[in-house]
């Protein structure tokens, strides 16, 4: 009866965004039986989620700003009963939600309000305090000159982390080791933090040595009940930029598990948080953990969790804001599941993307493999936006089968005509102390390509 109700509530959902998700929210979309629209820039014309949707507008030129951020063509384009925004481009942007509601659009998503508490990351430090989740010891509010934050960071004890309040992506980030570097690091800083997101807000953290990133998937529904659906590892990243991700984390326990996934809860419940998420934590060789932040949208990584307790969150997504229940039900992993993003950058020259067309390409499978793409032979992918072309799933019992068929899979992966990570996937693969689990976020800097 629920299901039926749902059907008839979302009868077409249009896609604000492009890619691997675009695609990724189409097919659940079709399973579901509803109607699809695509939006594109010219520069996606050829793109599989335009050739697959039920409908396709073009909203503009290549450039995000007049395409994939442009909220008017966006919003007023189509009938559609609801927007799915993906991740990245408009998926965090309180305003498109607020927009989305006065034009009778449903948001798959939180509402504008829990965007806006989890968006600026010294209100949802607070948010986090008052609810009574770890947080990693610093100041309270953003720092107002280079004179406090001299004072403060003696205060703390170095080595401290300074961080744009609307940050992401490691942009307005300076770690400062000693205190004769700090004003040279504060003032970098905010340049760039303006620069990146016109708020040149500056907060101060101690900075936790050898961390692990982990994070914990979230579920919230309209009526208050939230539960966990486990942990991500995501601490092999370059420049903040996150490059391999699994489930179960190596590092986790059993105890650490049931308390990180308590904090979550206990983080999502404070804002009564509606829609899939997840909280960031960072976690110290002791194990200690410390709330780093919380996104308000599906992550690139949701289908390590999906593998690892068979569970679609993309269809959760749209449940929840058709207005039905989350089960309530805390989820464990019952397989082990390791994501690689396959991106379109030169891994021997500096990581350089390296957009262009591909000529030949041959996909894995086989047994425990799952690889979500949009990319095809004669596909030229476009210099306009985020390198990454693909995702290489492999999910196996235990970490080691994993890795065996993770290596394999990439072995099969043929991509010509560009330059792509693979090279790199494969040489971590092989890695002694990867394949022990020993690696911390600070792991790329000493790994070197051979």
């Amino acid at each position: 009866f629920k299901f039926q109700i749902f059907k008839i509530m979302f009868k077409k959902i249009l896609i604000a965004n492009r890619g691997e998700i675009a695609l990724r929210i189409l097919r659940t979309c079709k399973e579901m039986g509803i109607k699809t629209v695509a939006v594109y820039s010219t520069a996606d014309k050829d793109s599989l989620h335009v050739k697959f949707a039920d409908e396709a507008v073009c909203i503009g030129k290549p450039a995000s700003a007049d395409s994939y951020l442009n909220i008017p063509n966006i919003v007023e384009i189509t009938n559609a009963d609801a927007i799915h925004p993906g991740y990245g481009f408009l998926a965090e942007n309180a305003r498109f939600a607020e927009i989305c509601t006065k034009h009778g659009i449903k948001f798959i998503g939180p509402t504008p309000e829990m965007i806006t508490a989890m968006g600026d990351k010294v209100t949802a430090k607070q948010t986090m305090i008052n609810a009574g989740v770890p947080v990693v010891p610093g100041v309270e509010g953003l720092l107002e000159s280079v004179y406090q934050a001299k004072k403060e960071g003696v205060r703390i004890g170095f080595p401290i982390i300074l961080k744009a309040t609307a940050g992401g992506g490691g942009k307005g980030m300076r770690v400062v080791w000693k205190e004769e570097d700090i004003e040279k690091a504060y003032e970098s800083a905010k340049i760039e933090a303006a620069a990146s997101f016109k708020n040149d807000g500056i907060y101060m953290e101690k900075y936790v040595e050898e961390p692990r990133h982990i994070e914990i998937q979230v579920a919230g529904d309209q009526y208050g009940n939230v539960c966990h659906l486990s942990e991500r590892d995501c601490s092999i990243q370059r420049r903040h930029q996150k490059l391999v991700e699994e489930s179960p984390s190596p590092f986790m326990t059993d105890e650490l598990r049931h308390k990180m996934g308590e904090a979550a809860i206990k983080a999502a419940a404070s804002i009564s948080y509606e829609g899939v998420g997840t909280i960031e934590f960072l976690v110290d060789k002791h194990r200690n953990f410390y709330f780093m932040e919380m996104n308000t949208r599906i992550q690139v990584e949701h289908c390590v969790t999906e593998e690892v307790i068979n569970f679609d969150l993309i269809k959760e997504q749209i449940k929840i804001a058709a207005g039905e229940k989350v089960s309530g039900n805390n989820y464990l992993p019952q397989m082990h599941a390791i994501e690689c993003r396959i991106n379109a950058e030169d891994p021997y020259n500096d990581f350089r993307p390296s957009p262009g067309k591909i000529t030949v390409l041959n996909t894995p499978g086989g047994h425990g493999v799952r690889v979500d793409s949009h990319v095809y032979a004669g596909y030229t992918i476009p210099p306009y936006y985020d390198s990454m072309i693909g995702k290489l799933i492999a999910v196996a019992r235990t970490r080691e089968e994993a890795l065996d068929t993770m290596q394999r899979a990439l072995s099969e992966y043929v991509i010509e005509g560009i330059k792509t990570t693979i090279p790199f996937h494969l040489q971590l693969m092989e890695n002694e102390d990867f394949r022990n689990g020993n690696f911390t976020t600070k792991f790329m800097e000493s790994f070197k390509m051979q």
